[in-house]
């Protein structure tokens, strides 16, 4: 900058070397005034900043948000519902063919055989010897129509019958008004079949002397005999179990052995932990 200024005074003075003596006179009392006006427009480039072009950031458009996930439609209420498998299908390792019944009031509200409150207006059910949380499909031989359940009670204990169904599933077979019907019994899934311990049903009484009676009559031949008390459709009942078999083929040899010897009318029941506490 100062050599800038040093030059522009060398050009004035050459201008006052070549210019009349008037003139030159003139110039030489205005020599100050160039050089202070040269140097200030030198400061002033000097410090103002150079002007260089700005380009505003491209904007990048942005994703639009992922929609939320669908969320499952609840189940109306009341509705029933079909039962939650526990395990793989393991379809033709049980298949029974018999008739079944179903069951609502009075027992509707009341503690099942494996703790939890029987709903007639779900879709469970009551077996012999299929261990609780089995999952079947009972189909209806008069109509086809199926239904799947899943095992909370023991029953039925009369006679041919082989399942006693909730109020729901028999809605669902078309078997309300009948009370009963042929059924095909399918497990689908849950615990095997053949592991617990068995016994065999001999009798039931309304009278529990007579239940005590056959227990001591029976006593020298067979060991152990207990007795049961259980609620049915036509009352409190105790019945009279014979021994503890290994398997349910087990248990059916024992059956068979004392329709023979004996003549009883034997149903074969899985002892489950809550009715082991009620053996008397």
């Amino acid at each position: 900058m100062f050599r800038q200024a040093a030059s522009i005074s060398q050009a004035v003075l050459e201008v006052n070397e070549r210019a009349s003596p008037g003139v030159a006179a003139y110039l030489a009392s205005t020599r100050p005034i160039v050089l202070c006006l040269a140097l200030m427009a030198l400061v002033g480039c000097a410090g103002r900043p150079p002007i260089t072009g700005s380009t505003p950031p491209t904007q990048l458009p942005q994703p639009a948000p992922a929609p939320p996930p669908a969320q499952p439609v609840p189940p109306a209420s009341g509705a029933a519902q079909p039962p939650t498998r526990t395990a793989p299908f393991v379809p033709g390792i049980y298949v029974e063919q018999g008739v079944a019944s179903w069951y609502g009031v009075p027992f509707n509200g009341r503690r099942a055989a494996n703790g939890e409150i029987f709903d007639m207006n779900t879709l469970v059910a009551a077996h012999r010897t299929l261990p609780f949380g089995s999952i079947l499909r009972v189909t209806n031989l008069n109509n086809g129509r199926d239904v799947e359940v899943r095992v909370i009670d023991r029953g039925p204990f009369v006679g041919d019958r082989i399942l006693d169904l909730a109020r729901a599933a028999a809605v669902s077979l078309d078997m309300l008004g009948t009370g009963t019907a042929p059924v095909r019994i399918e497990l689908l899934s849950g615990p095997s079949p053949v592991g617990g311990e068995f016994t065999v049903q001999v009798g039931a009484f309304t009278d529990r002397t007579n239940a005590d009676q056959l227990r001591e009559r029976l006593l020298p031949r067979y060991q152990p005999i207990f007795i049961q008390d259980y609620d049915a459709p036509a009352g409190h009942f105790y019945r009279v179990c014979v021994g503890r078999a290994p398997s349910p083929d087990a248990a059916q040899q024992l059956a068979g052995q004392l329709r023979s010897s004996d003549g009883f009318q034997t149903i074969v029941i899985r002892l489950d932990p809550q009715s082991n506490s009620g053996i008397k």
